[in-house]
């Protein structure tokens, strides 16, 4: 998905980090029932936010397990001052989805198990969001990506966006995949060349130390302004990891009509291709804001949950 209408940065993000400012009144609660200590969080929630004035807007699923929650999430995304997520990455990044293209800053809290995106621990929840509710939070803006499936003839298709990665790949059973990759506009484009192998990452910095990594990708600082294509082991030593400029468009499409093939978007959402499509990949025009604390640093991260250079 993409918001239909989003507001223009001008094609320049500010890798720093900006004033949370509030009033902080109307907090969103997102998370997964089977998530542990979920109940426990929720409790929690709820008393500091009757302690401190805030009205809770959790979504669907977790409303029935609060007792005064405001109303619900579902269609009052943009009405948030605050987006509070409860368990990993992956609900992190469900969050950030739900509020793509709104100007509502998402907080994550991890229940889970690395949650290399999330601010704040489970044990540290309200003292961490009294300092959001103080003035001691700060917003950092992370590059997002927009794409779109084309068909044979032009003909628009699925819209798409991750913060993470969009990922092109076979459906169902493990089978190599042949893909052709190209960069530029239509009446200028430049051929990367053709692979084949598992799939294609293609990786926003914030996605550099997720499924790309893995893959073999390089690490790129969240600040850095820029495109991380990932062959999934691909069957050549000519092909490797590649950066492009941030105002790099990418086109991807299959080689030999290729069946079966889908785009997943940040591990989130999965759509089907037809033979022919082709997917274009660029920056997304508004970037996603995560709330930090000072002190907290990309590298401190780094060494902290992914054992860098230790």
């Amino acid at each position: 998905m993409t918001p239909e209408a989003l507001p223009d940065d001008g094609g320049v993000l500010d890798p720093g980090w900006s004033s949370l400012s509030g009033p902080f009144r109307r907090v969103g609660v997102i998370g997964r029932n089977d998530t542990p200590l979920l109940e426990e969080m929720l409790a929690r929630v709820e008393a500091f936010a009757r302690g401190r004035g805030l009205e809770l807007f959790p979504e669907a699923s977790l409303q029935p397990r609060f007792a005064a929650a405001a109303g619900s999430l579902e269609g009052h995304e943009g009405e948030m001052d605050l987006l509070l997520t409860l368990g990993g990455d992956g609900t992190l990044l469900r969050g950030a989805r739900r509020v793509a293209g709104m100007p509502v800053p998402v907080l994550g809290v991890n229940l889970g198990r690395l949650g290399f995106l999330t601010s704040l621990p489970a044990q540290g929840m309200e003292a961490g969001l009294s300092r959001v509710l103080n003035g001691e939070g700060r917003l950092e803006k992370r590059f997002t990506l927009e794409g779109e499936v084309e068909g044979p003839e032009g003909e628009p298709g699925a819209r798409l966006w991750a913060l993470n990665d969009l990922v092109i790949h076979k459906e169902g059973v493990a089978r190599v995949v042949r893909l052709d990759l190209f960069v530029g506009e239509d009446d200028a484009l430049d051929e990367i060349g053709s692979f084949s192998g598992d799939g294609l990452i293609v990786a926003t910095p914030t996605g550099s130390t997720a499924y790309s990594l893995s893959a073999g990708g390089p690490v790129v600082a969240p600040g850095t302004q820029c495109l991380v294509v990932c062959p999934i082991s691909a069957h050549t030593l000519a092909m490797r990891p590649l950066v492009l400029p941030a105002s790099s468009r990418l086109s991807v499409r299959g080689v030999d009509r290729m069946e079966g093939l889908v785009v997943t978007e940040d591990g989130q959402a999965a759509t089907a291709l037809s033979p022919e499509d082709r997917i274009l990949v660029r920056k997304g025009r508004v970037p996603v804001g995560l709330v930090r604390f000072p002190g907290q640093t990309f590298f401190q991260t780094l060494r902290r949950k992914l054992n860098w250079a230790i």
